[in-house]
């Protein structure tokens, strides 16, 4: 009896070590499965990460310095539309109350490309800044009055005219009045460099003409102001993209893909209802919600250069004001860097 069941017991031991044995195995396997998953998923995040990484790194950035007039209006779709990245550029986009405040933040490398105008240009070559003209941009100054005695540019002879001085709102004036046989010397130039501060002095009697861009043209013809000229009807195109020839050294990729995307939003715009994207237009441009309907979007046409006779007439202007000392041609202040592709 006692070695039956002595035999007896040697054979429970003998189970029971064979499944401890199997049991280690069994989490010895697990472990490792586990250990191999982890590692697998470690290595799958890694390269989802990296991928990321990667794609985000071949996507170049323009940091652009706008006014809040029309001709931001197709970058900032290009923008929204999401037509930058579609091309393999950030557009960074940001809004200056004056061409002041503007300048200031391009001084200062703040930012690389800029809504500006031909004698701006001017200025900045005058000072030694090698800065170019890229294309030009769709934009409009019209000259507005609030009095019922002015019908034309050529009642405004001694009258008070708000601008900002030294730059292409003051330059348009000029060849206004130059078109209707008077100068400069013919008003009384009140300087304001806000723009909205033009406005609220013209609508409230404090001058006889402002110079404006919109969305500030149709806020002021909203509030029973009439248009004397405009750029376009006095063919006066003083409107650029600038950006400094070390931006184009560099970014020459990025400023062919910020064109190709504005290209795309024009077309966007030619192909869409306006009720699409009025709104972020009057989120971005400043136009009041209250004059949603009386929002006239241009036909806005494809990037194209500088006509080298408007160079050649700002800078002529930009001398006689002293603005400009030296002598410097059209081709040397245009960039075709995105028209050469």
């Amino acid at each position: 009896m006692l070695k039956g069941k002595t035999e007896k017991t040697v054979k429970q031991k003998w189970a029971l070590s064979i499944l401890i044995v199997l049991l280690v195995s069994m989490l010895a396997a697990c472990g490792a499965k586990d250990k191999a998953f982890n590692s697998s998923a470690d290595e799958a995040d890694k390269e989802k990460n990296g991928g990321n990484q990667a794609q985000a790194e071949q996507l170049g950035e323009l940091n652009l310095g706008m006014l809040p007039s029309i001709d931001a209006i197709p970058f900032v779709i290009a923008h929204e539309q999401g037509f930058d990245k579609n091309h393999g550029v950030n557009l960074n986009i940001q809004t200056f109350k004056s061409a002041k405040d503007r300048d200031v933040a391009f001084q200062a490398g703040k930012i690389e490309a800029i809504s500006a105008d031909l004698v701006a240009l001017a200025i900045y070559n005058q000072a030694g800044l090698d800065v170019k003209a890229t294309s030009t941009t769709f934009g409009e100054f019209d000259l507005l009055t609030g009095s019922a005695d002015i019908k034309e540019v050529k009642d405004l002879k001694g009258k008070n005219v708000i601008l900002s001085k030294n730059t292409s709102t003051q330059y348009t004036v000029a060849m206004m009045l130059e078109q209707v046989g008077l100068t400069e010397d013919d008003i009384n130039i009140t300087e304001v460099p806000q723009i909205p501060t033009r406005l609220e002095l013209l609508k409230n009697n404090k001058s006889d003409a402002a110079i404006l861009p919109e969305p500030f043209v149709t806020m002021g013809k909203a509030a029973g102001l009439t248009v004397l000229s405009s750029t376009h009807t006095a063919e006066i195109n003083p409107f650029i993209l600038a950006i400094p020839q070390s931006v184009i050294d560099v970014k020459s990729k990025e400023i062919v893909a910020m064109y190709q995307a504005y290209n795309d939003a024009v077309d966007y715009m030619k192909t869409h209802k306006q009720d699409e994207y009025i709104d972020l237009i009057i989120k971005e441009v400043g136009y009041p919600t209250t004059l949603k309907n009386e929002i006239t979007v241009p036909a806005y046409v494809a990037a194209n250069q500088v006509d080298e006779k408007q160079v050649e007439r700002a800078f002529a202007w930009a001398k006689s004001k002293g603005l400009l000392k030296k002598d410097i041609s059209p081709k040397e202040v245009i960039s075709n860097v995105a028209f050469d592709k």
